[in-house]
């Protein structure tokens, strides 16, 4: 007998004859002899009392048509088999729609989900095709009942959803002086140890290709210039050896010579032994600068998944204080500045300047001369972003000066602002770590809910007491998520489960990844402070002093509630500013759906990244920065500041240096400076004028380069609807 009902989301019911006797009537009532009754009684009673005691929506109406079929009412069954036939395609109609959309190369949220993604392209449709096919089994089948409420109420979003039933996880920061020294293997093929600075930096491509399959987020190398620097000092060895032969004289002496730097100088009045030096160093600052712009060149060009989609790829250096390390950084800004094909600016790799006093920030720093290239180069290419290793959330004890692996002890980012550094279960030091995974929470739906709230303290009370129990189901959805992916096998992620994630050279091929899983992240992110503080007060956090008390009230109440879940789930959660583009503007569609236009809150295409002031909001660089920082320390899993400089920014490193004083003064964690740039893909001619769209020597339409969560884009086209409104909202900061 019957006594439950599986339906297709997954819920059981109990069971329910009236149902199966109204879908019989239905079908009877668009025959010539019309219903039956006794026909659907005794049907109904043969199905109840002959069915398991659960079944499925699906069994039941299978159980139906055969029972039809035996029937004398023939014409009843084909009916009904009919209706069951509509049904289903009824339900799949919104899947046919969004494929009907993929297929036509509509320009839409959809297809412009990725701002990197080229969904026009065959490779991009079957990977738009998969992740809108399994998102609603992750919601039919994986998810609490909790949690999928959550989401279908517009509470939360689940990033990466769709990678979800393949347990990957989202990002890692790559030990790539491991896969130097070792080599790896990848596919059918196998890399040797370097030997070279070219091989070097070909390696450090095919590791950041290789684990973007295998990950969902994006692939970064915690200190560039460290790990590349001991090929400099390998090439100059060969270009020595190289002297030797074809002059006879023994150069060995010079193989470990100390070196002061890698500069490349003329050999005009230079004889002998001198004449000697300085050739082989003029060739090796030669083999690195074009092992930069090799690396440069491969992460622009090489596509790792569907959708002709560049390696989602950043590095983090400058701290590097070796001649060798020194010629890293200097040629690789130096290609940088040079740009890709035409002179075009480079997407990718998102570069990061790790600022520190004492190494590369103040005058008599032994990299200063690189950090004032640096912002040279930033003032025209948008990269290297800013990560201000002086702030007091990324410091550690463990860090020493005369430390040759003092890198391990360093904080780095992913370009985007994901941030991994503290950590429970083993070392405090980003490599080998990253983000497991993360669920931003709509903080605006939990402030539109109570604005109506006469009573001041009853209206933010409310909202703190919806905020907990989000907060709560999210954590939970967190750890769920936790335990899929930690079922996982170490051969099913080749690489970042034998040689990238810590601890995982322990593991065996059919070993599952739990026991080193616990090294990552769980992020709990944000959006809408700003139109948060707006439902809640009135006014926004960078034009009231009480939004700004209210606005950090509640960022750490969320920071101390991730500190409670890690104790309850024994995880690393974290709080991350979260780099919202899709989900920018979808929260904001729905939200205005169920509450119509809301001056300040809904009346926009999008709700304000984390917590950064409103794009449209006219302030000072200053000002921007005094009312972000708090929140830097807040946001231990990412968070990132930016200011929109006006005018043509090209020969003003100066404005970038300030930009990095106030991170310093304000002590803040990441940075970066947007300005307009365009550039023409035919001549190759660049201007600051943002009201041009077309290039005033040859006629070409202008590229223009634009920054939309962290990453660089050299096209708007697909930018989604929401993106592309923040972007025409922004205003400079002067």
């Amino acid at each position: 007998m019957i006594q439950t009902v599986v339906k297709r989301d997954g819920r059981i019911v109990g069971y329910n004859e009236e149902k199966i006797k109204a879908a019989i009537r239905k079908a009877m009532l668009t025959t010539d002899l019309g219903e039956d009754e006794g026909l659907i009684q005794k049907i109904t009673d043969r199905i109840g009392m002959g069915g398991d005691e659960q079944m499925t929506v699906e069994g039941i109406q299978d159980r139906v048509e055969i029972e039809l079929m035996k029937s004398a009412r023939k014409d009843v069954a084909k009916r009904y088999i009919a209706y069951r036939d509509q049904r289903s395609i009824a339900r799949r109609a919104k899947t046919r729609d969004i494929f009907i959309e993929i297929i036509e190369a509509k320009n839409n949220d959809i297809t412009r989900e990725n701002a990197n993604m080229n969904t026009d392209s065959p490779a991009g449709m079957m990977m738009k095709f998969a992740s809108e096919t399994t998102k609603p089994f992750v919601d039919d089948y994986l998810l609490s009942a909790e949690a999928k409420q959550a989401v279908k109420n517009n509470y939360i979003h689940i990033h990466d959803k769709d990678y979800y039933p393949t347990k990957s996880l989202t990002c890692v920061q790559h030990p790539l002086d491991k896969i130097l020294r070792r080599g790896f293997t990848a596919g059918h093929g196998e890399s040797r140890p370097a030997k070279r600075i070219e091989t070097a930096s070909v390696i450090a491509c095919i590791s950041l290709e290789t684990a973007q399959n295998e990950m969902h987020g994006g692939q970064a190398i915690p200190a560039f210039d460290f790990y590349l620097a001991p090929f400099v000092r390998s090439s100059f060895i060969e270009e020595v050896k190289t002297i030797e032969a074809l002059s006879g004289e023994d150069l060995a002496d010079m193989y470990d010579m100390e070196l002061d730097d890698y500069t490349h100088k003329s050999l005009e009045g230079l004889h002998g032994r001198e004449r000697y030096l300085q050739h082989a160093i003029n060739k090796t600052v030669g083999r690195v600068h074009q092992a930069m712009e090799a690396f440069i060149h491969n992460m622009n060009t090489i596509h790792s998944r569907g959708g002709n989609q560049v390696v989602f790829s950043s590095i983090n250096y400058g701290t590097d204080t070796s001649a060798e390390g020194r010629c890293v950084i200097r040629e690789l800004l130096h290609s940088t500045m040079e740009g890709v094909g035409n002179g075009a600016t480079a997407i990718f790799p998102i570069q990061i300047w790790k600022k520190k006093r004492g190494v590369n920030y103040e005058p008599d720093d032994r990299n200063y001369d690189l950090y004032k290239l640096a912002c040279k180069v930033t003032a025209r290419r948008f990269f290297p972003n800013f990560l201000n290793l002086d702030a007091t959330f990324n410091q550690t004890d463990e860090w020493k000066a005369d430390d040759p692996k003092r890198y391990i002890h360093e904080v780095a980012t992913m370009g985007c602002r994901t941030r991994v550094f503290e950590n429970r279960y083993g070392a405090k030091t980003s490599i080998g770590r990253g983000n497991l995974s993360f669920t931003t929470i709509n903080i605006v739906r939990l402030a539109i809910e109570v604005m109506n709230i006469c009573d001041k303290e009853e209206r933010i009370r409310r909202f703190f007491e919806s905020l907990d129990h989000i907060l709560d189901v999210t954590a939970r959805q967190l750890n769920d998520r936790f335990n899929f992916q930690k079922s996982a096998l170490a051969k099913q992620f080749p690489l970042v489960m034998s040689t990238l994630w810590n601890g995982s050279d322990t593991l065996g091929p059919n070993d599952t990844i739990e026991s080193v899983i616990n090294q990552g992240t769980l992020g709990i992110g944000f959006i809408g402070l700003a139109e948060c503080l707006i439902a809640l007060t009135g006014k926004h956090h960078g034009e009231s002093e009480e939004a700004q008390a209210l606005g950090l009230k509640i960022v750490s109440h969320m920071r101390s509630r991730a500190n409670e879940f890690s104790e309850k789930y024994a995880h690393n959660y974290s709080i991350l500013a979260t780099p919202a583009e899709g989900l920018a503007g979808r929260f904001t569609k729905r939200d205005r759906k169920s509450f119509g236009e809301i001056k300040g809150v809904t009346d926009k295409d999008y709700y304000t990244n984390s917590n950064h002031v409103p794009v449209y909001y006219h302030c000072s660089p200053r000002h921007k920065a005094k009312v972000e920082a708090p929140y830097h320390a807040l946001t231990g899993g990412g968070h990132i500041f930016y200011v929109e400089l006006d005018g043509d920014a090209t020969h003003n490193e100066e404005a970038i240096m300030q930009i990095v004083d106030m991170m310093d003064k304000y002590n803040m964690g990441y940075g970066s400076v947007n300005h307009n740039r365009n550039h023409c893909p035919g001549c190759g001619y660049e201007n600051a004028d943002s009201s041009m769209t077309h290039c005033p020597k040859c006629g070409s339409k202008f590229e223009t380069i634009q920054r939309i969560t962290g990453y660089l884009v050299g096209t708007t086209e697909r930018w989604n609807s929401g993106k592309l409104a923040e972007l025409h909202d922004r205003v400079t900061h002067k």
